[in-house]
């Protein structure tokens, strides 16, 4: 797609990461070599392509700007068939942006999730690190409660002792109430 590919989806991503971790972001955007404004320009042309009546829609939008997935797997939910999808992402080369479609493409959940052989360790709930667990690594351990923020990109893991594990994309931002590494 003009104007977007990988990196500049990663400046995307960014963006509602800003409004947690201004302070990762503002770190992480030499390392795409980008500035401020080039990450600006980014998310103005991706919500440019959101609310286009001639862009791609859904799946279509999300292949046309990374190209075509590394993965592709067929995933069987009740009776709904659904494809996952995953792409690398130049900023995170141990996480995969994954995509979750229904019938005729439709974007079901996108998010950030672990790469199979990442060298981050496992999560616990006193060893969780920012800007490497997903979402996926918190969730499942024992006492973990989902808890709706009610942001679509933002979900939020309560776990026992009180400790709290807020993620954007699916990648962990906050850890409060415990020990954050």
């Amino acid at each position: 797609m003009r104007g977007l590919a990988r990196r500049e989806f990663c400046l995307v991503l960014l963006r509602r990461m800003a409004d947690l971790r201004p302070d990762l972001v503002a770190e992480a955007l030499p390392r795409l070599g980008a500035s401020r404004a080039e990450a600006h320009a980014a998310h103005t042309r991706w919500q440019a392509l959101q609310h286009s009546p001639r862009a791609p829609r859904g799946l279509a939008l999300r292949t046309a700007v990374l190209g075509p997935p590394d993965e592709l797997e067929d995933r069987r939910f009740g009776d709904l068939d659904v494809q996952v999808r995953r792409w690398p992402v130049p900023l995170w080369p141990h996480l995969y942006w994954e995509v979750l479609s229904g019938p005729g493409g439709t974007v079901l959940h996108e998010h950030l999730a672990r790469a199979p052989g990442s060298p981050v360790p496992p999560a616990t709930a006193r060893r969780l690190l920012v800007w490497e667990h997903v979402l996926d690594d918190v969730v499942g351990l024992p006492g973990a409660r989902s808890v709706d923020p009610g942001v679509v990109t933002r979900w939020e893991v309560a776990l026992p002792g009180g400790v709290r594990a807020r993620f954007v994309w699916g990648l962990l931002q906050q850890v409060s109430g415990g020990a954050a590494r």
